[in-house]
């Protein structure tokens, strides 16, 4: 496609920001000549050019650049005052700043965006599950709100947004937002790929085929794979590899994932493609107007979502959905997959989309120049071979999780990739982590009188579901309900709660949480220990995805009656020395909160909550206040 593009097509998106670096993450349609100018409170002006000392670009297509811009400084960023930043572009016109290229991106009245460091983290933004089709409005739009509220008043500015998993629905995605894809995939020229193990030889007959849209069902590929006789009893000795409901649209190439991320970050790019419902095959057409009406009304809220992101640091931790539903859930689903040359390829774009877009602003230091090296290899000669190199780094690799040295220290855990796996049957869930990563998450607490964790799946779930889960899980059936708890792999469960109850254990336990489409809030102590450590299981998820409506509040009801705080049923768990009690939200009459939202989450010098709401999508908030307060708490 020939058409003139601006030079800005998605971010910035602050990644890391501490008083010694600054982490900036944008994508361009040209090879910039630009500098990073810091105007500080004092309105004393910085320039950082941007050179091969504190600047990583990678050219994924024709007209496509990411960048990754690590600033470090000798002198400390001033801490808990705004200053400004501004990414200035110079070409034979002279020079021009975020003002030029984006100006929606500055809110009314600003020269250049602004950020507030936070070393105490006073309030903290979070939440997952940003389903780009759903039938609600984006609360990721909540955070851009807020932070107009607070733009003068730096008190008031969160600290960061944590984005807890699924930032993009790989596994599910609309026929309009595929049909963008492709165009997009046209407009900036990403590479192309050859498929093994597929009935089609390459991206080109992908794209081509007449099973591309809603039908991808028919391409993906098939376990036929060696189960034991127990799982080919109750399961079945032939099922898809990829079991997601809306799997028929399964992102599988690289081009693909990398144009679903600049499409949900960002307006520009859609500015430039048209969903055409010609696109697509007539019994499907009903389905795509539906989904192109939502998908219009999404478009519509990215400018405030790229203004916000430009204006709060960004942490982001992947869950299933950012690669496919049932991502490492059982040994057996992990033997079929990885050994499937199509399902590994499909796997691997999804997390080299992953690095590129989320992974490497968390932690740059993360990754060596080893492989970046790797890297570079694939993205400036992409073939097979490189690539399929690339991928088996990446799914071999075991440092995304990491730390902020905040206080309270922030914890970001993988719960994805270490897994522990079941030795007794394919078909069981593998525990969230394994005990070397539950050894390494412990070495991360000792010292820390409090700490803020987020584990994308709750620590402390609904237990009435985990048992539904516990009951499909026996008869081999663990795919089907998503089993996927801490509670759910006897040796993760225990060491995760022998950690609790170690007496080096921080004091001030907050657990963030999202992927399971309803919020909740619960206070954990152990039980029958004086000096328990203090434990909040906050859960908001998810930003644009929500639970069945009509299901949910029996479920809670019944959860209260089987597993309530007295409830002789709680010493047969796992959790029998913990005492959980929930919280009851202000807008509702039992305990789960459903609705899209963004949480909020407010913290005192302790580490300990003095105010949790959920901000919905629809402008309404819900508090869940402590019930052993005098009076309800009232976020300002």
């Amino acid at each position: 496609m020939d058409v003139a593009l601006p030079e800005l097509i998605a971010g910035p998106i602050v990644r890391r920001l501490q008083p010694q670096q600054m982490v900036l993450w944008f994508v361009t349609s040209v090879e910039l000549n630009a500098s990073v100018e810091l105007v500080l409170p004092d309105r004393q002006s910085q320039r950082f050019p941007l050179s091969a000392d504190n600047t990583q670009t990678i050219q994924v297509g024709d007209r496509a650049w990411v960048y990754l811009v690590d600033l470090h400084f000798e002198e400390p960023l001033p801490v808990a005052q705004r200053f400004e930043y501004d990414l200035r572009v110079s070409d034979a016109d002279g020079e021009r700043g975020l003002a030029e290229l984006q100006p929606s991106m500055l809110y009314g009245g600003q020269r250049s965006p602004s950020l507030v460091l936070k070393t105490q983290l006073d309030s903290i933004l979070h939440g997952s599950c940003r389903k780009p089709h759903y039938a609600s409005d984006d609360a990721l739009l909540q955070a851009d709100h807020i932070v107009e509220q607070s733009l003068n008043e730096s008190g008031k500015r969160p600290a960061m947004l944590l984005m807890s998993g699924d930032q993009i629905y790989a596994d599910d995605v609309a026929g309009p937002m595929l049909t963008a894809i492709h165009q997009v995939i046209r407009l900036l020229g990403l590479h192309g790929e050859t498929l093994q193990g597929a009935t089609v030889a390459d991206s080109d007959a992908l794209y081509s085929n007449r099973c591309c849209y809603y039908q991808r069902e028919e391409l993906l590929p098939h376990n036929k794979a060696n189960e034991t006789l127990r799982d080919k009893f109750f399961g079945g000795a032939r099922k898809p590899i990829f079991t997601a409901d809306g799997a028929h649209n399964h992102l599988i190439t690289l081009g693909e994932v990398i144009a679903m991320y600049l499409l949900v970050w960002s307006p520009v790019l859609w500015r430039y493609v048209k969903t055409n419902v010609s696109d697509v095959a007539e019994p499907h057409r009903d389905r795509y107007l539906e989904e192109q009406k939502q998908l219009a009304h999404f478009v519509d809220g990215l400018e405030g979502v790229q203004r916000a992101m430009a204006h709060l640091p960004v942490y982001m931790i992947f869950d299933d959905h950012d690669v496919t539903d049932d991502w490492n859930l059982t040994r057996g689903w992990e033997e079929a997959a990885y050994g499937n040359p199509f399902s590994k390829r499909i796997l691997g774009n999804a997390m080299i989309g992953y690095w590129l877009c989320q992974g490497w602003g968390n932690a740059p230091q993360h990754f060596p120049q080893e492989f970046m090296q790797r890297v570079g290899r694939f993205f400036s000669q992409p073939d097979c071979d490189s690539q399929d190199q690339l991928i088996e780094t990446l799914l071999h690799f075991e440092r995304w999780h990491f730390s902020l040295p905040t206080t309270p220290k922030l914890v970001v855990l993988d719960t994805r990739t270490r897994r522990w796996r079941s030795e007794s049957r394919l078909s069981k869930p593998s525990g969230l982590m394994d005990w070397e990563a539950l050894s390494d998450m412990q070495q991360e607490l000792i010292g820390e009188s409090s700490v803020v964790m987020v584990s994308p799946a709750p620590i402390f779930g609904v237990k009435l579901i985990e048992t539904i889960q516990r009951v499909f899980t026996y008869f081999g059936h663990a795919l089907t309900v998503d089993a996927e708890n801490w509670m759910a792999h006897p040796g993760s469960a225990n060491t995760l709660l022998n950690i609790f109850r170690h007496p080096k254990t921080p004091q001030n336990f907050v657990i963030l949480s999202g992927d399971v489409h309803y919020s909740f809030v619960y206070d954990v102590v152990i039980r029958f220990r004086k000096n328990s450590p203090n434990i909040w299981q906050i859960t908001c998820s998810g930003m644009k995805n929500e639970f069945p409506n009509v299901l949910l509040p029996w479920l809670d009801r019944l959860n209260r009656v089987l597993y309530g705080s007295r409830s002789p049923l709680n010493w047969f768990t796992k959790r029998r020395r913990m005492r959980i009690k929930a919280r009851r939200p202000t807008t509702e009459d039992h305990h789960l909160h459903n609705g899209s939202g963004l949480g909020l989450v407010k913290l005192s010098e302790t580490g300990q909550p003095v105010s949790i709401e959920v901000l919905g999508a629809d402008g309404s908030r819900t508090d869940f206040p402590d019930p052993k307060a005098e009076q309800p708490l009232v976020s300002d």
